[in-house]
């Protein structure tokens, strides 16, 4: 089994221009030979053999952008070996309210300490923009200037924070802008967090599942709505109900921001190892999965892709997280911060800029106003001025 497994894998990677035992930055160096028969399990296979040093490969990013690019990923070795988790994407709805904390259970929950030394001041832990910015603080200000530019916030204007995180963007908005924020989010470590962050801001920091809001708050209550990098979070069986519950919570004359990874085909899971390891329960949206959510909301005003973004800004976190990977160590904590921790991080990273630089997956933003109250042509898109 073990040749039979070797010379099928060998052959694999060499499609992809990926020699075993090579001498260039992608090859893969074979540690242990037990390295072919866990990547026969597919992409959570390779991944866990990384994580246990069974190979080890100079540029990891290098790496995946052949894999991506020759599409090793969607062999039939690999289809089969998520064929169970697909399956189950389709027939139960993985993101139920409680589904939904499994993720911030595994990753956000994790000791914020962690995240100190990889982010920047604002805690923004989805794509920075690096249009002029060449630092990650740089770049984070960037990107939520042009958020509250796209929202146009004013002084007077209610806004709400669909998964705030750390509390990032409500403390920028309403420090910069005099509006107040309403922030959501169901973990428990960053609702903590953000509301000691935030203290002294017209900033309130919710601890409530999106289904739970139209509970809480009057029909148009708010005239702007952010979610960043939170419906990836989801899952495709639930776009319509959040969708319908924004334009429920939206004033008639308000706009709805969404900032989200894009998928370039439909599916309904995330890669295996990443939905094992990093993000439980999760999945990138396709564009006709997330128009199919609009349809008869809301008016797309713009739809912008700032996906060459992102492998800056994974390139940034990865290289504070290597910088500071002493003092993550040294952190005290329920999980410890190990060296298999250390190399699942810079796979996890490592593995994502990849799929960026390729366009596999991509950043979307998409304003959006109710149909029947647009304003006119919205101002970003005139060029005729």
């Amino acid at each position: 089994m073990g040749s039979i497994a070797e010379g099928y894998l060998t052959r694999l990677f060499e499609r992809a221009d990926i020699r075993i035992d090579g001498s260039r930055a992608w090859d893969i160096q074979v540690r242990r030979p037990r390295f072919y028969r866990r990547t026969l399990r597919g992409s959570l296979g390779f991944g866990e053999s990384y994580m246990d040093g069974d190979w080890e490969v100079a540029e990891i990013d290098a790496l995946f952008r052949r894999i991506v690019r020759m599409k090793i990923t969607r062999n039939i070795l690999v289809g089969l070996n998520r064929l169970w988790l697909d399956a189950k994407a389709r027939l139960t709805n993985l993101q139920t309210r409680r589904g939904s904390l499994a993720i911030a259970e595994a990753h956000y929950d994790l000791d914020h300490r962690l995240y100190e030394q990889f982010l920047g001041p604002y805690n923004q832990y989805t794509c920075c923009f690096f249009h002029s910015a060449r630092t990650l603080e740089e770049a984070e200000l960037e990107k939520l200037e042009m958020i509250c530019n796209k929202l146009e916030l004013q002084p007077d204007d209610r806004v709400l924070d669909i998964g705030c995180g750390w509390g990032g963007f409500a403390k920028y908005a309403a420090e910069s802008r005099g509006c107040q924020v309403t922030g959501v989010s169901i973990s428990k470590a960053q609702i903590e967090y953000a509301r000691a962050y935030t203290a002294g801001l017209p900033v309130e920091i919710v601890n409530a599942d999106y289904r739970d809001l139209p509970g809480r708050y009057s029909d148009g209550h708010f005239n702007k709505i952010l979610i960043c990098g939170m419906i990836e979070h989801v899952g495709y069986k639930n776009y319509r109900e959040i969708i319908a519950i924004v334009h429920r919570l939206l004033h008639d004359g308000g706009r709805f921001l969404l900032h989200t990874i894009g998928n370039s085909r439909d599916t309904t899971v995330v890669d295996p190892w990443i939905e094992k390891y990093i993000f439980r329960h999760s999945m990138a949206p396709s564009m006709a999965q997330l128009a199919h959510a609009f349809q008869g909301l809301f008016v797309v005003q713009d739809w912008e892709n700032y996906g060459h973004y992102y492998a800056p800004t994974l390139a940034a976190w990865q290289s504070r997280f290597e910088a500071n990977w002493e003092r993550i160590r040294a952190i005290e904590t329920d999980r410890p911060f190990d060296d298999k921790f250390r190399r699942m991080f810079n796979y996890y990273f490592l593995c994502c800029k990849a799929g960026f630089e390729t366009e596999h997956i991509n950043l979307w933003h998409i304003l959006m106003t109710k149909k029947g109250h647009g304003s006119g042509v919205y101002s970003r898109v005139n060029l005729l001025g």
